[in-house]
């Protein structure tokens, strides 16, 4: 799991079936979750919002732990932070 922060949102009106009502949100990893850091956008199956810090699922648990098996779904928010003191 990486813990990073929401800082945007992506709104695509055309998409895969099996995505329709999801959202997504861009997320910033902590410098020291992940490799490079890069943002990534992920699906938000727990009604985050920009500005908090929120645990995200990749590869085949993320479409796993959202119930999303037959989803093309590469990161998932399953969690929000509520206390993330020495993570950053």
């Amino acid at each position: 799991m990486i813990v990073g922060k929401v800082v945007g949102s992506v709104v695509a009106t055309r998409k895969n079936e099996h995505l329709v009502g999801s959202k997504f949100l861009i997320v910033e990893p902590f410098k020291n979750m992940e490799q490079g850091s890069e943002r990534f956008v992920a699906v938000d199956n727990v009604g985050a919002g920009i500005g908090e810090i929120v645990l995200v699922a990749k590869g085949s648990a993320a479409r796993i732990g959202c119930n999303t098996e037959s989803s093309p779904v590469d990161a998932a928010i399953v969690g929000i932070v509520d206390d993330w003191i020495g993570l950053e």
